[in-house]
């Protein structure tokens, strides 16, 4: 497997580490790792050359990621300039660099930070301007969460594309490379330079409520393999792969947003189920893990996050696994790291136990002032500061931040959202929609067969879509949104509908956790209308419906997954997807309701 020579005793013996075993902070130590996928040399004596003219509170800056709010760096528009006060004190992100020298900024569209391509290379232009105008000239990182599938910070016109779970029914490591490599081309012209992605967790529970698809799926070697393509295709776009989320949430029924899961895994599974994908990302050169809010007990018996454990940062990933790239915390806003300590302890802790950048503290300054008492009362040592600072601009040397950190500028609409990057998209997509069941070979339909479809379910804009697509087809369509909990009207009214119709298309959003839903498609079946589910996101809803004949998952309600889909409906391509998880019986989650691999072609 991945893990050769790392044995459970091993990991065992990493919890008990001592203090004084952290990695070296000696300058004189420090130096480039492998080569990772386009990246440029490391200018060793150049990096150490600038720490050394760097203050204090300069290095503790480059220490911390966040966001602001504008869809310009020096917004003035007095709605962004009240919220960055609030959060910040500063008017816009050009403030916040020139008062912190911030590592990184990350982008959302909650914060009005990614509307258009020309606005978000604007935007990146801009920060790196203000970044370069301070002293020394440091450019940032700029990151966002660009998983793609239900994870895409950066909507149309950028390119939509599958995601992990989509890419694990695939089954093709190239097609997860060609996404990986996609996304980092719009990206990079975009200005955008770190990506929050792939996602290496092991998704080996069905009501993972935080992770599910955003998992290539339940076995660690399919993970694993596609974690390497895609580490390897953004980073030959010029983008650094951030790999998450370490030591593995992929076995939680609690969201760390909101909540600290607890990973009961012994640590064979450990070491058999989660660290597997991160030991092939780290061997294929991945640019930043980032932590976990969970505790690992197995790991550290102490009650802390791993992104608070020095046991499970230093000890299992730094020593163990012998990684020296950068480590990233989640974001510091979420209640999994936030419930035992306090957030002036949080930023401190997760520098001791090894982390190099901090995101999104929930206040800048209060984090910010807590480093640099913990350098100045002696807690904290500055050489201890001076390493993660190092890999730091290590990693933007590495991805040319020095030499060119600017956007594709007028070129950007040439760029993001290409027709042949679309083209790319939809073959890709194409392969990747799971025909689960069809006992009565009601599938492929024919277009030359005109019907009256009813088209319902979760979903207001795939509703729409579903039924625009099968319109197209000739078919005679009437839509019925009944939401993600229907209530009896809702139900009432679809089935009437039904009663109507020659067939009923349903979208259905983790049914798995929504008896409305199921309620929906049984009274739909009890009208003797012929029913298609269409699972848009977790495919594991069937196991609440195995009265339900045909059954499809696409992973996602991306508008690109649903022209495949409807493309399958059609037999204008075969269904080539095979479940990249097992799906456990409902009544009985020890039985094993549809097997790993499983997938239907035609007339099976």
């Amino acid at each position: 497997m991945f893990l050769t020579g790392l044995t459970a005793a091993g990991l065992l013996a990493s919890v008990a580490l001592p203090a004084s075993a952290a990695g070296a902070t000696d300058p004189a130590v420090w130096g480039p790792r492998p080569p990772a996928p386009g990246e440029r040399p490391v200018p060793h004596g150049r990096i150490v050359s600038l720490i050394q003219r760097m203050s204090l509170e300069e290095k503790i800056g480059q220490l911390f990621v966040t966001y602001a709010y504008g869809d310009r760096a020096d917004t003035t528009d007095p709605a962004f300039v009240a919220a960055n006060q609030v959060v910040h004190g500063v008017d816009n992100a050009a403030e916040l660099i020139e008062r912190y020298k911030l590592g990184g900024i990350i982008y959302f569209a909650w914060s009005r930070n990614v509307d258009h391509p020309a606005q978000i290379a604007h935007l990146s232009d801009g920060l790196q301007q203000a970044a370069l105008a301070q002293r020394l000239s440091i450019p940032v990182l700029i990151s966002t969460d660009q998983e793609q599938g239900l994870v895409a910070r950066v909507g149309p016109p950028a390119t939509q594309l599958p995601g992990a779970m989509a890419l694990g029914a695939g089954r093709r490591p190239e097609d997860a490379r060609l996404a990986a490599q996609l996304t980092g081309v719009e990206l990079r012209a975009l200005g955008v330079t770190q990506d929050f992605a792939p996602v290496a967790d092991v998704n080996i529970n069905p009501l993972n409520p935080v992770i599910g698809v955003r998992s290539f799926g339940s076995d660690p070697g399919l993970v694993s393999a596609m974690v390497v393509q895609q580490v390897l295709g953004l980073e030959e776009s010029g983008v650094a792969a951030t790999v998450k989320h370490f030591p593995g949430h992929g076995d939680t029924a609690v969201d760390s947003h909101y909540g600290l899961p607890i990973i009961d895994h012994t640590l064979d599974e450990i070491q058999q189920i989660d660290l597997p994908p991160f030991q092939a990302a780290i061997a294929a050169g991945a640019d930043a893990i980032m932590t976990a809010h969970l505790v690992v007990p197995a790991l550290d018996p102490s009650g802390d996050p791993a992104t608070l454990s020095r046991p499970i940062l230093t000890g299992v990933l730094r020593q163990q696994l012998g990684y020296d790239g950068v480590v990233i915390t989640d974001s510091l806003e979420m209640a999994g790291v936030r419930q035992k300590y306090g957030d002036d302890r949080v930023p401190v802790l997760a520098l001791k136990a090894g982390a190099d950048l901090l995101l999104m503290p929930p206040n800048t300054e209060l984090a910010y002032t807590a480093v640099l008492d913990a350098v100045l009362s002696g807690e904290l040592s500055e050489q201890r500061v001076e390493e993660s600072v190092y890999r730091v601009l290590r990693l933007k040397f590495q991805r040319g931040l020095f030499d060119d950190p600017f956007s594709a500028g007028d070129d950007v609409d040439q760029i993001v959202g290409a027709p042949g990057h679309r083209a790319l998209a939809q073959e890709i997509t194409d392969r990747t929609v799971t025909l689960v069941k069809d006992d009565v070979g009601l599938l492929p339909l024919s277009a030359d067969e005109p019907r009256e479809v009813l088209v319902t379910g979760w979903g207001s804009a795939t509703v729409a879509s579903l039924g625009n697509a099968l319109s197209e087809r000739g078919q005679t369509v009437t839509t019925l949104v009944s939401g993600q909990s229907p209530g009896q009207a809702s139900i009432n009214a679809a089935t009437a509908a039904a009663w109507q119709s020659d067939l009923v298309v349903v979208s259905s959003m983790r049914a798995s956790q929504n008896t409305a839903q199921r309620t929906l498609v049984a009274a739909l079946r009890a009208t003797g209308t012929p029913v298609i589910v269409i699972a848009v996101r977790d495919p594991y809803d069937i196991a609440y419906m195995t009265d339900v004949e045909t059954y499809l998952a696409t992973y996602s309600y991306q508008p690109v997954a649903l022209k495949s889909v409807t493309r399958v409906l059609f037999g204008e391509i075969a269904p080539q997807g095979r479940l990249p998880v097992w799906i456990p019986s409902a009544a009985d989650p020890s039985a094993t309701l549809y097997h790993f691999g499983h997938g239907l072609s035609f007339g099976e």
